[in-house]
């Protein structure tokens, strides 16, 4: 009988759909599949590098083969499989790939929990989430190894959103918990794999997305199929983080788990400035999409519907009620501490 150890030690490398080559490997390598909630071309900033970067340092010892969205399993269904063994690591938030855990509604896009991307990993880092997060994947076979920031979730669309009435009916490609969020305003949120957005905007199935900042709309394509881009945004930061199968982990030597942690964190330090650089300079730059806003008096309609949200969140458990008072006492402190953690 094939046992599982010998399956993963022994999977073949050169699958078609593995979007890194591999030299040849000892027969003691360690390998590992891994799979992000990304696309090609946005891994090649979110992931590809850090991954490159531990297989030409960790070399016979161990290579991690990575898979884009979706080549797997679907991403709604990577929780499972990595908790299974099926794969061995993940790159995602918590709400798309449906953990069944206390903190999964707080992934993604939480609606505004953080109005800057230095928010995520200070609340993790500094407030207590580490731990919480650690504790509630212990309890459910997998390892959180590090949680960090990515972009502004902003409404990319093909027709103008100048106020919240233009917004409902809107079919929106967007996250769970921000689609629970904003159905309160007439938008529909729709779930598709994510390689079939660009096309499903084109045909006219989705009006728009509200998945991303500007920088991955321009990235993955959805610039040049969108006309509209608006400037207001329910999170400062889209939070995601590194996950393993909990048994693969504890196998790794020390080492091993200490250099996957730095070229983690050289992911989190990558997505920093190129999304925070990427953001403006598209803004100013940027020749596909027309930049609308929402007048603040209005908006504060939305910031307030969300205070009312981090409510209902916060009486759905004990779990959910803590980490909604370390969102209060952060975003309190910011407010006291003034320019240029919070203005107004």
């Amino acid at each position: 009988m094939t046992t599982r150890r010998k399956f993963l030690t022994t999977a073949a490398v050169g699958a078609a759909a593995a979007p890194l080559a591999t030299p040849a490997l000892a027969q003691s390598t360690i390998k590992w599949r891994m799979q992000t909630y990304a696309g090609p071309a946005l891994a090649a900033h979110v992931i590809d590098p850090a991954i490159e970067m531990f297989n030409k340092i960790a070399g016979d010892r161990m290579q991690i083969e990575l898979f884009y969205a979706d080549q797997l399993v679907p991403t709604g269904e990577l929780f499972r499989a990595m908790q299974q063994g099926t794969i061995d690591a993940v790159q995602s938030d918590d709400d798309s790939m449906a953990s069944p855990t206390d903190v999964t509604v707080f992934g993604g896009y939480f609606p505004f929990a953080s109005r800057y991307s230095l928010d995520v990993p200070v609340l993790f880092n500094q407030y207590g989430l580490n731990e919480i997060w650690d504790e509630q994947y212990s309890a459910v076979g997998v390892k959180h190894i590090s949680a960090g920031s990515w972009d502004p979730c902003h409404f990319a669309t093909k027709d103008p959103i100048r106020s919240l009435e233009d917004l409902k009916g809107k079919r929106v490609f967007t996250f769970p918990t921000a689609g629970r969020f904003l159905s309160q305003f007439g938008v529909v949120p729709v779930t598709l794999p994510w390689e079939d957005i660009e096309v499903a905007v084109q045909t006219g199935e989705l009006d728009g997305i509200a998945w991303s900042g500007i920088t991955e709309d321009y990235t993955v394509g959805w610039a040049d199929v969108t006309n509209y881009f608006l400037t207001n945004n329910i999170s400062g930061a889209w939070a995601g983080s590194f996950f393993a199968n909990m048994d693969r982990w504890n196998e790794l030597p020390e080492d091993l788990q200490t250099l996957f942690r730095v070229c983690c964190d050289q992911s989190h330090y990558y997505r920093q400035w190129w999304y925070w650089g990427g953001e403006a300079n598209l803004r100013v730059n940027g020749t596909k999409m027309e930049l609308t806003s929402i007048p603040d008096e209005e908006w504060a309609q939305v910031e307030n519907a969300a205070v009312a949200f981090w409510d209902e969140i916060a009486s759905e458990g004990e779990v959910q009620a803590k980490v909604v008072d370390i969102f209060r006492k952060y975003n309190a402190d910011m407010q006291k501490a003034g320019r240029p953690y919070r203005y107004g």
